[in-house]
């Protein structure tokens, strides 16, 4: 689905947060809990970032934690996947697997769904239902009482409704990143998660990256030692997508004259997220972040004149990189880096820093203070151990999905990782096992769009994070898909 939203919906949507949250600082009040952040900030687009919510926010009553909520194991799991751009990747990915069944497929261009459907044909499976015509359409196919799970894989101002409707019908929401770029509206998605107790998992399928698992196993089985620091990023050349009509470029360049933070936080943090234990015994504390000038993608505009010049006089105020340092509760920290409109390569940087060694990637680098340790060469830890060696480690820890799935995977989207994300996640509910995220990750990852923003908008000000576990955190076990577990 495409579809752009106009800046009265956007302000609309701001002004909306502002309510929120002041009901939830006036809740705050009654407990007698601080209330930081009470100011307002107004970017130059006009947008105003509502004041924003720190501290744990008290659950209402008839809210259960969703960190541990299991279900009813199923033999089949029946989905419903809507925007068939982006989703034709998990229509292929459920396609392939044999507890999964694609129900119905929706996209307001009737062509897209179509074809997503017949490629559902094509692969031996049974004809979906079809959805399109209306940007609507999506709620009618939401109503169906034979779907378990719900894939929103829109454009970013439609995730957070879909998500909350397929809720409340009773289905679980997988939702494409991030799952919303406002704090109000992650509240949102984990107080709807709690109420109806679904699941909310974002669609983070750079965690199933073969590299991304490959360190969280190194940094499970403690080869890294103790955790220090990472460093991680989404750097993209996007020019030419942020353009391309009936396709991103309809809806995702707007964010660029709008916010000034990083628009895309999810893909670098949230295998760092994972390896750190965040909301798992450790916990985001506060960011900082700052941002360069705006001039790449006005340059590019200029020079390119794209479309024939149909977005001449377009103003953007996105930096064209952003930093952002985070540091956990027990004092780990986080380089994060966004920039999708400079002249480089592709690098979500992925970096593990610990007592023990250091891994690198684009390319894959690993440096071990006891390479002995591990039957390696003797070079130490101011060398990068030679390819031999890193190959011995990767015989030794490769994840045990990619072990398994490596075969099913070759020729899935983004290298594999699609079809390993859709597999998993389908297989949790299969087992009716809590999944490896739940909605307070999805929340905590995607909340940086806005805690950049405020923290750019005011001089690279230290912004505290939600606690979107509600003081949950110190008491939520490790993250279950890198111990030494069944596999399926």
């Amino acid at each position: 689905m495409n579809s752009n939203p106009s800046r009265r919906e956007f302000l609309k949507t701001a002004a909306l947060a502002g309510v929120g949250g002041s009901v939830a600082r006036a809740a705050l009040a009654q407990t007698g809990a601080p209330t930081p952040d009470t100011t307002p900030v107004t970017l130059p687009s006009g947008i105003v970032i509502p004041a924003h919510d720190s501290a744990t926010l008290p659950r209402p009553p008839g809210q259960n934690p969703v960190h541990d909520l299991t279900t009813k194991p199923q033999e089949k799991i029946r989905v419903g996947v809507i925007g068939c751009h982006r989703g034709l990747a998990h229509v292929t990915a459920c396609c392939g697997i044999e507890f999964a069944e694609v129900v119905a497929v929706c996209d307001w261009r009737d062509e897209r769904a179509q074809h997503a459907a017949d490629l559902c044909v094509r692969m031996g499976r049974t004809k979906p239902a079809v959805y399109s015509g209306t940007e609507e359409i999506w709620e009618k196919m939401a109503e169906r009482d034979d779907i378990d799970a719900i894939y929103a894989a829109t454009p970013w101002r439609w995730h957070v409704p879909m998500a909350l409707k397929a809720m409340k019908q009773g289905k679980h929401a997988f939702v494409e990143v991030p799952a919303a770029v406002t704090v109000a509206d992650c509240w949102a998605l984990v107080d709807t998660s709690e109420q109806t107790q679904r699941h909310c998992v974002l669609l983070e399928n750079c965690c199933y990256g073969e590299d991304e698992m490959f360190v969280l196993n190194l940094a499970h089985e403690g080869v890294f030692g103790d955790l220090l620091h990472a460093e991680c990023a989404y750097l993209h050349d996007l020019r030419q997508v942020l353009f391309d009509l009936g396709q991103e470029g309809e809806w995702r360049r707007d964010y660029h004259s709008r916010y000034n933070g990083n628009l895309y936080p999810t893909h670098g943090l949230g295998p760092v997220g994972q390896r750190f234990g965040l909301g798992r015994g450790d916990q985001f504390q506060r960011l900082v972040s700052m941002s360069s000038p705006e001039r790449c993608l006005s340059k590019y505009l200029k020079d390119k004149r794209p479309n024939g010049g149909k977005e001449a006089g377009e103003k953007y105020i996105c930096g064209d990189i952003n930093t952002s340092v985070i540091q956990s509760v027990n004092g780990r920290t986080i380089l994060l880096q966004h920039d999708v409109v400079c002249p480089r390569p592709y690098s979500r940087i992925n970096a593990l820093y610990g007592t023990g060694g250091t891994f690198f990637d684009y390319p894959p680098r690993l440096a071990l203070d006891e390479p002995k340790k591990y039957g390696l060469q003797a070079n130490g830890p101011e060398d990068w151990m030679s390819a031999e060696d890193l190959t011995k480690m990767r015989e030794q820890f490769t994840h045990p999905l990619w072990k398994k799935l490596r075969e099913r995977a070759k020729g899935g989207g983004h290298g594999g990782m699609d079809f390993i994300i859709n597999w998993r996640l389908l297989d949790c509910l299969r087992q009716g096992k809590t999944p490896d995220s739940v909605v307070y990750d999805a929340a905590a990852w995607s909340c940086i769009v806005e805690l950049s923003s405020r923290s750019v908008a005011t001089g690279a000000t230290p912004v505290e994070f939600p606690d979107f576990t509600r003081g949950l955190w110190p008491h939520i076990p490790p993250l279950p898909i890198a111990g030494k577990e069944s596999v399926g």
